[in-house]
């Protein structure tokens, strides 16, 4: 496993840890299996051109199995602890959690674990870390406070590379479930101009066998939603975001989206140390791999490109806060 940014030392203002937690224990706590399926990127449309800059070209796995019982049962006792910190994200989630791995440490190291990293290197077929965001590591989605409300509208996700696990066994549930689009985010981007969401007869849901299971999914990519509930029961999910280590690969985040969703004291400082990982990553190349050339601009052009994403991350935080990003629904 690589690591992208190394998870903070100290927690920011404001966090404090759960008590009483036990200790994660990958051995008791994970039962790690592999996907039956790989959904990629060209069955879904997306064109090789598009699909060569990304991080990679798998879109979306089938349920895989995450947790054991005993990580499963241990994992809905501080989802349910941790819900006293529960907020909205703009108008797209009534109730979700960030920065559950600042307080609880089991969730902090359930989500940095070599052994998970591992098993989605394999599944994602590249090398991969843990998302160098922390408030993108155990992200949580409760069920709304009334079924008039979704759980999560169609989206694509703000970060390139994640797993949605089901905290709560979704055959205790009425509806609530995990749905992808067979399409591209481009498509999806019509039908909501044209005030339409992603047809049924276009929509994959995945069958969860039980809490602790989860897909693998290219977030930025694959278009997807929490679907309706038909009574309100609990419904909690988890994301955990990773990245490629291949910093020549686009981006694929939209971190500016998250304004309106992190506490800006924990967001501003991680999304700075991301931009500088990736601006870092891309310098190194160019200072290993420029060739001599009288060719000035060739030059700048590739200087620019070093430094993209600081630019970009410093041009975003500057312009301030904009609404999440969806397709409705």
């Amino acid at each position: 496993m690589g690591i992208a940014v190394p998870f903070p030392e100290t927690q920011p203002a404001g966090y404090r840890w759960l008590d009483n937690e036990p200790v994660f224990d990958p051995e008791r706590h994970l039962q790690l299996e592999a996907p039956t399926n790989i959904v990629l990127l060209e069955d879904l449309g997306y064109g090789a051109e598009e699909i060569a800059t990304k991080a990679t070209p798998v879109a979306a796995s089938t349920p895989f199995r995450v947790l054991s019982d005993e990580g499963a049962a241990t994992l809905i006792e501080i989802a349910r602890e941790l819900r006293q910190f529960v907020r909205p994200a703009g108008d797209r989630i009534q109730n979700m959690l960030r920065g559950g791995c600042y307080r609880s440490r089991w969730l902090r190291d359930l989500c940095t674990s070599q052994e998970l990293s591992d098993h989605l290197e394999a599944i994602y077929g590249i090398p991969i870390a843990p998302h160098p965001m922390p408030v993108h590591l155990g992200h949580m989605n409760f069920e709304p406070n009334s079924i008039d409300n979704a759980i999560d509208k169609w989206h694509h996700d703000t970060l390139p590379l994640d797993f949605v696990m089901m905290v709560t066994d979704p055959h205790d549930v009425d509806g609530g479930r995990f749905e992808y689009f067979e399409g591209t985010k481009h498509e999806a981007a019509e039908l909501a101009a044209a005030g339409q969401t992603p047809p049924p007869e276009r929509t994959v849901a995945p069958d969860f066998p039980g809490p602790g299971y989860a897909i693998a999914l290219h977030g930025n990519m694959v278009v997807h939603r929490a679907g309706p509930l038909y009574s309100l029961d609990e419904r909690i999910s988890m994301v955990n975001g990773y990245v490629a280590l291949d910093t020549s690969r686009d981006d694929q985040s939209r971190s500016a989206d998250l304004f309106v969703v992190d506490d800006h004291e924990v967001l501003f400082t991680e999304w700075a140390k991301m931009a500088a990982w990736r601006s870092s990553g891309r310098l190194a190349a160019l200072i290993e791999e420029l060739p001599f050339t009288s060719d000035r601009e060739a030059v700048i052009a590739e200087l620019e490109r070093g430094i993209e994403d600081a630019q970009r991350a410093i041009d975003e935080m500057r312009a301030g806060e904009r609404q999440m990003e969806h397709y409705g629904g």
